[in-house]
């Protein structure tokens, strides 16, 4: 125990260690999780329900070893010697953070990684933790706020919402220091930890950078809480975006709010979200993958950051192809433009009001796959998979409504005025109003309208040719 002690506490020429001067020193946790570290080794108890990873970790390990020792008491005094007798406290010392943390991702390959967030989080700790305890502390509780937007905000397909804060961060970060540095941005981005990393992660010693970093998680939390400083307009098109395939949307959203959000004009602000839209559901259309999405991007990415007009010139297409494509095309239910299309399609009515927050939407068959089933109703089987034939619905209802005809359908989309309201889409409630059945000729019709508004919302957009 006493060979265990010296690499814990500090001692004296005698052997004899310290427990109140600590040897192991952490850069990233806070003085109160640090000051629980020091509790546990010198007492061995954990703070009940503290939520450290320290006491966490602890609790978990002491209550595995009371359940060994229960379960196994005759064989429970070999288990301390074995962890002595066999485990080795091996240094390793880095030059620099980066070969550090190369090492530790080796060692850790089956372990649980470190996140970009945890890396950036430790490089403004440091940075804040400069000018003193009180600058300290307060980067401190700055963080947990921004994590805790994060969490209520992102839900990224990898990596921490945090780590996707970081993420839309960087495109203005980017743009920014190719514009200071009259450079040219690159088609294909680093790795975003190699990004932040450049001159020992210069961008993150700066407090701005990390007030720009609270002011973009504050914007998406409006976005998504759909606050009053946006017009029901704004919160409509960035509505029908949060369908996109692509997530590359969000980070030049957050590119142009943070290059002009002090002076964002919400005509001008429209206008972009328009433009994007648009480019982002041609790309879904012709199918271009998300590589292909981000280079008319990127090739705007300045014009974005001085507020010059988007244009996407060198991606318009012709539009008789664009239309062969739209006839062409299986709009399945798994398909994500299938969902984009709809949402589009949902909010060409000015009328349109947002569903209700936390809303779980389901894409409606019209014309009830049922009834095709059951009754052979369409000659082409393959309408009932056509876009004339699918609108957003609400799930609750959706799963009532699903296998009856459109006048029986009538109750749900329209509610019952008391407990059960009815569906936010008024395209649904105008069909029903008008139909008492949904035909192939009305999908056929519907399909048509719908693809020629498409073609004509391009045009006005400067697409095609």
């Amino acid at each position: 125990m006493n060979g265990i002690g010296k690499c814990i506490w500090n001692g004296d020429e005698f052997g004899n260690v310290d427990k109140t001067s600590l040897k192991l020193k952490s850069e990233v946790a806070s003085d109160e999780d640090v000051a629980e570290f020091k509790k546990i080794l010198e007492t061995g108890a954990a703070t009940e329900k503290n939520p450290s990873n320290y006491s966490v970790n602890y609790r978990l390990f002491t209550n595995r070893i009371a359940a060994f020792k229960d379960e196994n008491p005759d064989s429970f005094s070999y288990l301390p010697m074995r962890i002595l007798n066999n485990c080795i406290l091996l240094p390793i010392e880095a030059d620099n953070q980066n070969t550090a943390l190369r090492i530790f991702t080796t060692l850790n390959d089956r372990g649980m990684p470190l996140s970009d967030a945890d890396i950036f989080k430790a490089q403004f700790y440091k940075f804040f933790s400069q000018d003193g305890k009180q600058s300290k502390e307060s980067f401190i509780k700055r963080w947990k706020i921004l994590a805790e937007l994060c969490d209520k905000n992102f839900s990224p397909r990898k990596g921490t919402p945090v780590d996707d804060l970081f993420m839309r961060y960087s495109y203005y970060a980017k743009t920014k220091k190719a514009v200071e540095q009259n450079s040219r941005i690159s088609e294909t981005f680093s790795n975003m930890r190699d990004f932040y990393a450049e001159n020992n992660y210069e961008i993150l010693r700066d407090k701005e950078a990390f007030a720009d970093l609270e002011t973009l998680a504050k914007f998406w939390d409006d976005v998504n809480n759909r606050s009053d400083r946006f017009s029901p307009q704004i919160l409509k098109k960035l509505y029908v975006l949060s369908y996109s395939p692509y997530s590359v949307w969000s980070y030049v959203v957050s590119l142009y709010f943070m290059s002009w959000h002090e002076q964002v004009d919400e005509n001008d602000f429209g206008c972009f979200l328009d433009k994007i839209t648009a480019l982002i559901l041609l790309n879904g259309i012709l199918d271009f993958g998300k590589q292909t999405i981000r280079r008319p991007f990127v090739l705007e990415f300045k014009n974005i950051y001085n507020g010059e007009p988007i244009k996407f010139e060198q991606y318009r297409q012709n539009s008789g192809l664009v239309r062969r494509r739209l006839d062409e095309m299986n709009f399945g239910n798994t398909k994500a433009i299938t969902r984009t299309m709809l949402a589009w399609q949902t909010f060409r009515n000015p009328a349109q009001e947002l569903p209700p927050l936390g809303a779980d939407l389901q894409i409606e068959h019209i014309l009830a796959k049922k009834r095709q089933e059951n009754h052979h109703v369409l000659q082409n089987a393959e309408a009932l998979e056509f876009l004339g034939n699918k609108a957003l619905l609400e799930k609750r209802i959706n799963i009532r409504a699903s296998d009856y005809r459109l006048v029986d359908k009538r109750i749900f989309y329209f509610g019952d005025g008391k407990s059960k309201p009815g569906t936010f889409n008024l395209e649904l409630r105008r069909l029903a109003e008008e139909h008492d059945d949904f035909t192939e000729s009305d999908i056929l019709d519907r399909n048509e309208e719908i693809f020629d508004a498409f073609i004509a919302y391009l045009r006005e957009q400067d697409l095609l040719t």
